[in-house]
């Protein structure tokens, strides 16, 4: 069966073709970094009206490339939430219009779903079940994934999200948008133990994450050292990533030892950064147990994704209307597959 995915929930449009026997056949992105850049972050109005711009010939060039026309698509997927509303609006319109079109199925997929499942994607793949760090954007939490559609909360953020800390002490470092991969690409020319930054809810006794604290010692740290020169903003990126990176890795090993599971799964922009990528594999190597990342192309949003989730849920088809989408929508609501 041939699935056709659109993401279009924030500043990335992507498109995939996977298929269920061959796996994926074609994916295209296009990020709207560049043109977020100059305002320091999303702008929903221009994100929508560039989706709108994308979305088809990105699809067009996935069907060539796959060697595949409209005709040969068997379902159509796409992200239904949560997000911008007005970018969710521009893929839900269009798979829902070729859905009438072609007289095919349209399935709406959570975007969290969409990263969770990820990693399947990538060779080795885990098995469930297995315990996920999910940390995408505004979201770090830890699930218990026991199948497609079974998820259960472990622990979550509180305040700041992981990739919100990110660019947000990033931006106080002067380092731009997005920041992220600047602050880590710095943190790699510093001394991560010149500052000692806090370790939030390291030790709260539960699963539950806090950065805002992190982000206002960096606020705290940079004021006593300013103005910056170049080495020491280094060495505070270093030391944020430190501290940010420990907090997780502590927190999923205690959530596989609370659920008694051995394979750990990472999804989500997040899931990109090598020094957190060298952190989980060493406690892998040293406590046991399995660790498993989507690869690098799909950690961030994108087609793919939506396309695989959407083939998972094909056995329990949930036909969308028009103009289906939900900006909110809590992950751990979902129907159990």
């Amino acid at each position: 069966m041939l699935v056709l995915g659109l993401e279009s929930s924030c500043d990335e449009t992507g498109v995939a073709l996977y298929d269920t026997d061959a796996g994926l056949l074609a994916h295209h992105l296009h990020t709207q970094m560049a043109m977020h850049a100059e305002y320091g972050g999303v702008v929903p109005e221009l994100a929508s009206r560039d989706h709108i711009r994308r979305i088809l010939p990105l699809t067009e060039a996935c069907l060539r490339e796959a060697g595949k026309t409209r005709a040969d698509i068997d379902a159509i997927a796409f992200t239904e939430g949560p997000g911008l509303a007005g970018a969710l609006l521009t893929a839900a319109a269009v798979a829902n219009g070729m859905g009438v079109a072609l007289g095919k199925p349209v399935i709406g997929v959570h975007h969290l779903e969409g990263h969770l499942l990820s990693p399947l994607l990538a060779d080795p793949a885990p098995a469930f079940p297995f315990v996920a760090l999910l940390v995408s954007g505004g979201h770090t939490q830890l699930m218990a994934v026991r199948g497609v559609g079974d998820y259960e909360l472990l622990g979550e953020t509180l305040d700041d999200a992981a990739g919100e800390a990110f660019d947000k002490t990033a931006k106080l470092l002067g380092l731009g948008y997005p920041g992220g991969p600047a602050l880590s690409k710095l943190a790699d020319q510093g001394d991560a133990n010149r500052f000692t930054l806090p370790r939030p809810m390291l030790h709260s006794g539960d699963l539950d994450f806090s950065f805002a604290g992190l982000k206002t010692a960096v606020l705290t740290l940079t004021r006593k050292h300013e103005p910056l020169d170049e080495p020491t903003r280094a060495d505070i990126c270093a030391a944020f990533q430190a501290a940010l990176v420990e907090v997780l890795s502590k927190k999923c090993l205690a959530a596989l030892k609370q659920t008694g599971l051995n394979q750990l799964v990472v999804a989500g922009g997040v899931g990109a950064n090598r020094q957190l990528r060298e952190a989980l594999d060493t406690l892998a190597a040293r406590r046991r147990f399995k660790v498993y990342y989507p690869p690098l192309a799909l950690c961030t949003d994108n087609g793919a994704m939506i396309a695989f989730a959407g083939a998972q849920r094909l056995q329990h088809l949930r036909q969308a209307g028009p103009f289906a989408v939900r900006p909110r929508w809590d992950l751990a609501s979902l129907a159990k597959a």
